[in-house]
């Protein structure tokens, strides 16, 4: 039977891996023909030297039952961003899903660094990677998303408005870069919801990204070894969790009800109905004001 995004049009730009894989896998599952880019491709990697690349992300897409489209697209490049919307205009005619998880900064940050003692050149570049790129694609993207009614733009984030305001996340650096994309959606909201479209920020909770696994020196089938070591990472999701709060945001013909708020993978899996490949329903956020940041003891229970 086709899912329920069959015939629909989404791009996750930066699903190279972590979020942005798990989201387009997830939309690829609900039938969505998904262009997925990024910079890491198999002929060429990012200076991340991962072995994740944009063409894997879309053959996983084909293989949840979808249409992957793996596009190569740097975008700090106006004009490689334009010819993206141009091909999809030309081969779709239409972009009904945005989802903006662009963000490549995980080598250039330094926790708990004071801005005058962070190496300003990493700062600046996170700044671009993280907050310029958002605004390229968006420039580029949004009129085509606009021509038909009912799109969504998801932009992807660390951290709740509300848990962001009240809480020094890393260093000033990182701080304002997740801290600008919440407002980007605000703003977004204002600018598309008289348009008939929805933009709303999204963040996982504790995500069990390549990069998250590798450093914890576990795989996804036993990430749990890691608990000796980091308690807290009971309270963990897969990638995939945060995809299927994308899909459920896209199939609600009420999505208009969040416009320009702030949400979370954990906070919405009550409201939608869905859960973790697990079967649990992880709300990270919740369990790190109530849990972790009060200086109490791991434990889960109640939080997934």
């Amino acid at each position: 039977m086709p899912g329920p995004l069959e015939g629909k049009v989404a791009l996750v730009a930066g699903a190279t891996r972590g979020a942005g894989r798990g989201i387009a896998v997830e939309l690829g599952a609900a039938g969505a023909t998904v262009y997925v880019t990024g910079r890491s491709t198999r002929a060429r990697r990012s200076e991340y030297e991962r072995p994740e690349t944009i063409e894997d992300t879309a053959d996983l897409v084909t293989a949840a039952g979808g249409r992957g489209v793996a596009v190569p697209t740097d975008h700090l490049d106006p004009s490689a961003v334009r010819a993206l919307v141009d091909r999809i205009d030309d081969e779709q005619g239409r972009l009904d899903i945005l989802v903006n998880d662009i963000w490549g900064g995980e080598h250039l940050f330094a926790w708990d660094t004071p801005v005058w003692e962070h190496d300003l050149d990493k700062g600046l570049r996170l700044l671009r990677l993280a907050v310029e790129t958002h605004a390229i694609t968006s420039h580029h993207a949004l009129p085509l998303l606009l021509r038909g009614p009912g799109g969504l733009v998801v932009e992807m984030t660390d951290g709740t408005a509300e848990y962001n305001r009240d809480t020094y996340r890393v260093s000033f650096f990182y701080d304002l870069a997740k801290s600008s994309v919440l407002r980007m959606a605000f703003a977004l909201g204002h600018e598309l919801g008289p348009r008939g479209a929805t933009a709303v920020a999204l963040t996982p909770g504790w995500l069990r990204s390549e990069i998250m696994l590798d450093q914890f020196g576990v795989r996804e089938e036993n990430w749990r070894d890691a608990l000796d070591r980091v308690p807290h990472f009971a309270i963990s999701e897969t990638p995939r969790y945060v995809g299927r709060a994308v899909t459920a945001l896209a199939t609600d013909p009420q999505v208009a009800r969040w416009n320009g708020q702030s949400l979370s993978s954990g906070g919405l899996a009550p409201v939608y109905g869905f859960t973790d490949l697990d079967g649990s329903r992880p709300d990270a956020w919740r369990y790190l004001v109530e849990v972790q940041d009060v200086g109490k003891p791991a434990d889960a229970t109640g939080y997934r």
